[in-house]
């Protein structure tokens, strides 16, 4: 019997739509692989058995009586998914953007397993980038495996398995996917009515989800009753994208966490609310002492009665106080604001995500995407994910892995959205913003990377 998606995992289907795609990319920086891209092209087939997900495709039942169900890909071809690309000279980081974006820009075949890997060569100093698009449908939790992380090693030398042989099993014909979805109903008559149920319901459960935090989250539930601050965030249209990044030292946002409070998401956020002030005074804005712009921040929590820690991610609304032209005042509020998300719902640490899930940027800001989903630019005006990552050195068949960029999917209607990782002493902030609406993305980057040199000047 074929295993049918959930309703929720269905639901990133359904809600996608041409010029919005939902997928998570991600772009990592490598040092030249000693064996060449070659090499990194067979760790992708020969890790492939810890993913078999990504030799399935969707296949949707006729009448579309029940939820689609995963298959085998009886025309599986590595090479379509595995893709070799390059960037003209000088091999830049501009030239490398332009083609993430234009990657970014184009949705996954609904018709094959739904991931691609870019691997592109080109770039300054014989670096590589490996480029990958990694659908939420594929990701239902902490427990799932990205292809980008599979690729990675902490040592130079790890073995390589050799490829092993793959058979896939028939594809369920129409009259079967009919038969097992009433066989379903029959079973247990109600579930046709729970499916529907929960399709109809699924933003609204998702807008109530966010709405369960306690008091010191800026009063989130009021948030999330009242619509979202007006921002030039919330016109996106267009269904081009342009992808932009920023870096920083790690050691300099713990200088600052240290010398006042709070934590390295909050200093974080408070980074991203500095830039954001900057910005919308770089295109005239208005911005008052009480302007702020609503963000979305997934967050991995431990329930109550949970025991695996960050079993689970939600979603909390944080009013980012881009009004307040004080670094130090600014840090301090969002402290204030997160700190409910900490003590009441029960936030997991660095350290034991790092320790539970080894690296998994990848998985972790896709359930985040996942947390975020159907939420319009009436509840916030942009995603903002964190994930932490191992503070050392990572491999790809012997090439060690430089730099690491999150590319977090537009919600209908957002303009923006900001990833955030960590890894190896340093924070890399990846920017994905409509074309049409945030053109100038690459000057909110820069203001990013200053902001976090003016909060480090407050540090001493």
């Amino acid at each position: 019997m074929a295993e049918r998606l959930t309703t929720l995992d269905a639901s990133f289907l359904y809600l996608e739509r041409p010029g919005s795609p939902m997928h998570v990319s991600g772009v990592l920086v490598l040092d030249p692989p000693p064996g060449g891209v070659d090499d990194v092209a067979a760790l992708v087939e020969a890790r492939l058995p810890l993913v078999p997900r990504y030799r399935q495709r969707v296949l949707e039942v006729p009448g579309h009586l029940a939820d689609p169900v995963w298959a085998d890909d009886p025309d599986f071809d590595v090479e379509y998914h595995l893709r070799r690309s390059a960037v003209p000279r000088p091999g830049a980081q501009v030239q490398l953007l332009d083609l993430v974006s234009r990657v970014t820009s184009r949705p996954l075949d609904r018709n094959r397993p739904l991931w691609e890997v870019y691997l592109v060569e080109g770039l300054a100093d014989g670096r590589i980038a490996v480029i990958t698009k990694t659908h939420p449908a594929l990701v239902d939790g902490l427990g799932t495996v990205d292809i980008g992380q599979v690729l990675l090693d902490p040592a130079p030398d790890a073995p390589v398995p050799a490829p092993e042989p793959w058979r896939p099993r028939r594809l369920p014909s129409g009259v079967q996917l009919v038969g097992e979805a009433v066989g379903e109903y029959v079973q247990r008559p109600s579930a046709a009515w729970d499916a529907a149920r929960a399709a109809v319901t699924d933003v609204r459960t998702t807008s109530a989800r966010v709405t369960r935090v306690a008091g010191g989250v800026l009063q989130a539930a009021r948030s999330a009753l009242s619509a979202a601050p007006h921002s030039p965030l919330n016109a996106g249209r267009g269904s081009q994208r342009r992808v932009a990044v920023a870096r920083a030292d790690l050691d300099d946002v713990k200088a600052v966490r240290k010398a006042h409070g709070g934590t390295v998401n909050d200093v974080l956020l408070a980074v991203v609310s500095g830039a954001l002030r900057d910005w919308l005074l770089s295109r005239g804005e208005a911005v008052l002492g009480s302007t702020t712009v609503r963000a979305l921040v997934p967050v991995s929590v431990q329930g109550e009665g949970e025991d695996a820690p960050g079993s689970r991610v939600s979603s909390y609304l944080v009013d980012l106080p881009v009004g307040e032209p004080n670094p130090r005042v600014r840090l301090a509020r969002l402290s204030y604001a997160m700190r409910g998300v900490t003590h009441h719902g029960r936030s997991v640490g660095a350290e034991t995500l790092i320790a539970l899930t080894g690296f998994a940027p990848p998985t972790l800001h896709a359930l985040g995407a996942r947390a975020a989903r159907g939420l319009s630019r009436r509840v916030a005006n942009l995603v903002v994910t964190n994930v932490p990552g191992p503070q050392l050195p990572l491999y790809a068949a012997g090439a060690r892995m430089r730099e690491v960029f999150p590319v977090i999917p537009l919600a209908p209607g957002q303009g923006l959205s900001i990833g955030i990782t960590s890894y190896d002493g340093r924070v890399f902030f990846g920017l994905n913003a409509d074309r049409d609406t945030v053109g100038d993305v690459d000057v909110l980057a820069d203001l990013l990377e200053q902001e976090v040199g003016v909060l480090a000047g407050t540090a001493g």
